[in-house]
């Protein structure tokens, strides 16, 4: 399974998202301000990805500051939290991970446990977080396989694979299960401009698993809906609201509209730290503005006429209306979602 992101001795070990499918290499994060940095830069992307690398941060924090005491350390605890947080707006997962890793602080520190006692349990939570993801992953994964043709075609968009979690992946886990039990899946990875998200890494893993994909341009998948050629959408999220509105990469909101439009199955796979009840509806979703060179250059080469308008939002919002089923560690939703993401939720124990 493809190591995603570790902790090491000498801190935390992302494999370079940006340099795949090319150049497998890895960068170490000596620091908390270089895992933001990695986030940032997107070394490391993909939601539930980016909430556990947040938390290894608050730990490698805690393990290299100064501070002799928890009283010493909760203003620079602070500070590094809102640093994280301030990396990446949209993905939720950030903000549970910071939020979770808060929770083991605050009491620790009013009972007055040493600092080291501190570390140790922080960095047990960031441990625990990392194999709850993978966890989640495989429960989506058996939980999704069903939902999938014996036999065809499904389309998915950006990378909701390995790559973006701690293991096995989110929509890619869906299709990984699915193959596992024998069903003949034909992967169309759109290349999702203009990070190539599907082209560069959503190929990589799926060749890498031997399993059957094609990568088409993003203006492709209507025409090969029209000719039967996909008969299921699976992508991930970055958050979903209490409503069941979803919020994935740029473009999943066009091919949600493609899919209802030929009949087409639409499933959102997504661990419940990307729900957000807390925003009612995808339209207070925070959305995510990146560096216009993004989309004016590739590779170093400038592609648009100097001092043209870029407009470059991260991601967008599909509409409940559009999605089929939401498939999470915790069982199979299907629209209208409001009533019954907040009764899974307040049963959430059940399911660990």
């Amino acid at each position: 399974m493809i190591s995603t992101l570790a902790w090491t001795p000498e801190g935390v070990r992302f494999i370079d998202q940006t340099r795949l499918p090319l150049e497998e290499s890895y960068v170490v994060a000596a620091t908390w301000e270089e895992v933001a940095r990695a986030i940032v830069t997107m070394v490391v992307r993909g939601a539930p990805a980016i909430g556990v690398s947040a938390a290894y941060g608050i730990a490698l924090g805690a393990k290299i500051t100064g501070a002799r005491t928890a009283a010493e350390f909760a203003p620079e605890l602070e500070r590094i939290c809102a640093g994280l947080a301030s990396t990446r707006p949209t993905a939720v997962n950030l903000f549970w991970a910071i939020d979770r890793m808060k929770q083991i602080f605050a009491p620790l520190a009013a009972a007055g446990k040493p600092l080291d006692e501190i570390r140790e349990r922080l960095l047990a939570e960031a441990h625990a977080m990392y194999d709850e993801d993978i966890s989640a992953c495989k429960a989506m994964g058996a939980h999704g396989a069903d939902l999938l043709p014996d036999e065809g075609g499904v389309l998915t968009h950006c990378n909701a694979g390995a790559l973006a979690t701690c293991g096995y992946g989110t929509a890619l886990g869906v299709i990984r299960a699915a193959v596992e039990r024998g069903k003949r899946i034909h992967v169309y990875a759109d290349e999702t401009r203009p990070f190539l998200q599907g082209a560069r890494l959503t190929a990589w893993e799926l060749m890498a698993d031997g399993i059957p994909a094609t990568v088409l341009c993003d203006n492709t998948a209507a025409s090969l809906m029209r000719a039967g050629r996909i008969q299921a959408v699976v992508v991930g999220a970055d958050r979903i609201a209490a409503n069941g509105d979803v919020a994935n990469k740029i473009g999943t909101y066009n091919v949600a509209i493609l899919a209802r439009e030929h009949g087409i199955p639409f499933y959102v796979a997504a661990p419940w730290s990307t729900i957000d009840l807390a925003t009612g509806t995808g339209d207070a979703i925070p959305i995510e503005e990146r560096p216009a060179i993004e989309v004016t250059h590739h590779g170093g080469r400038q592609l648009t006429p100097r001092g043209v308008g870029i407009v470059n939002p991260a991601f967008d919002v599909t509409p409940v209306k559009y999605v089929t089923a939401l498939i999470t560690e915790r069982g199979i939703l299907r629209p209208p979602c409001s009533g019954s993401l907040r009764q899974m939720e307040l049963v959430g124990a059940a399911w660990g």
